[in-house]
């Protein structure tokens, strides 16, 4: 039997893992793996376990949230020969699962997970650390990790537009230049994303027909600090909706551009989120697209 290494967050979402464990196993068994069962034991625990586990498998099925992911895969990029990843999402708003084209149902999913067929994804090298599918900073990136959890458990993804609409009246802004594969922009912006998904927060970020998770290249959007309260009507339009401006010099309120790396320089340290959590506070920001750098199980 295949050794497949079972990580799952029991407090994730409304506590899905802990109320199926019995099914995962027997759909895993089923499938020809021996299983190994791990329950989180707190923050940054399942990063631990990936590093030191994750290498003596040949599947990692992680089930939890984008944040539960986001430490298992960064702790198998420590390993020089890496497992396939299987995902159940568990968690509120479950951004990254959007890109893997997953049925609705548990049922279905566990059989995805268990003898679904892998592909490649790049995943992003952020100065010493790694994410799935975004790296952000700026209004509202606070968010996902300062919105109470018994929140989202009643309000879904709603609590986080209902806590970033109180956010409006204190923007912050950051004096920025950013550097690209073809170009570079400076100016004061309050919000910054690098991504590789089609949904950020539970709305749309790219049209799909622009994102691809193993093409090399991150979807950057910038917001340009607004003048007014018109053009602050525009910024949260143009974010509400799937955008392609393709916009290199720079003079757009809202820049949209695809590029596979970019430094972000402040004259100050500027807090980012990786994956919904908080990344720290830096001066100067490397960001890298690691082409292909894990294969994870897709749906149909």
């Amino acid at each position: 039997m295949k050794p497949l290494l079972y990580i799952y967050n029991p407090h994730a979402g409304k506590g899905t893992a802990q109320r199926w464990l019995p099914q995962a196993l027997d759909a895993f068994t089923q499938s020809g793996w021996l299983v190994t069962a791990y329950p989180t034991q707190g923050k940054a625990d399942a990063t631990q376990i990936a590093i030191h586990l994750g290498g003596s498998y040949e599947r990692v099925v992680c089930c939890g949230g984008d944040g539960t992911l986001h430490e298992v895969i960064s702790g198998l990029m420590a390993l020089p020969v890496r497992p396939v990843v299987g995902y159940l999402p568990t968690g509120t708003t479950n951004d990254f699962s959007r890109n893997l084209h997953l049925p609705r149902s548990m049922v279905s999913k566990l059989e995805i997970a268990a003898a679904g067929v892998p592909r490649a994804v790049d995943i992003g090298g952020f100065n010493q650390r790694y994410f799935i599918y975004v790296a952000a900073f700026g209004a509202f990136t606070d968010v996902a990790y300062d919105t109470p959890q018994s929140f989202k458990n009643v309000f879904g993804h709603l609590a986080y537009v209902l806590e970033g609409a109180t956010r409006l009246a204190s923007l912050p802004h950051y004096r920025l230049r950013v550097e690209h594969d073809n170009g570079t922009v400076e100016g004061d912006f309050l919000y910054g994303m690098v991504s590789n998904t089609v949904s950020v927060g539970g709305f749309r970020s790219m049209p799909s027909r622009e994102v691809k998770l193993d093409d090399g290249l991150f979807e950057v959007v910038l917001v340009r600090q607004p003048q007014n309260a018109a053009q602050l009507q525009s910024i949260l339009t143009a974010l509400m909706q799937p955008h392609s401006t393709e916009e290199g010099n720079g003079n757009g309120t809202v820049i949209a551009f695809h590029t596979s790396r970019l430094t972000v320089t402040c004259a100050a340290e500027m807090p980012w989120t990786l994956d919904g959590e908080f990344g720290g506070a830096h001066k100067v920001a490397q960001i890298e697209n690691l082409t292909q750098a894990i294969r994870i199980v897709h749906g149909k």
